[in-house]
């Protein structure tokens, strides 16, 4: 499993603007919980949907009037290859 983590701006606090609410809604179609937190917003997924996923959210983003997006991908603990280590 991957953690993906997004921040999308402009900020403006409590009124996210359609850049962020429509890149949350992309994601959420594909059939994944997308959970909204203070500093950012973010969802847990197979590592298979991990490229679909931030695909879906600089696409969307960008398309409703983005600035600057900002992802952060990391390997949950426990899933099957996250004991892996060194190499691509």
């Amino acid at each position: 499993m991957q953690r993906v983590e997004f921040t999308i701006e402009p900020f403006v606090e409590g009124h996210p603007g359609p850049h962020v609410t429509e890149a949350i809604a992309a994601v959420s179609s594909m059939g994944f919980q997308v959970e909204l937190g203070p500093f950012g917003t973010g969802c847990t997924i197979d590592e298979q949907h991990a490229a679909d996923v931030v695909a879906a959210v600089v696409k969307t983003a960008f398309a409703n009037g983005a600035t600057h997006v900002n992802i952060d991908v990391a390997q949950v603990a426990g899933s099957a290859s996250s004991s892996r280590r060194g190499g691509a």
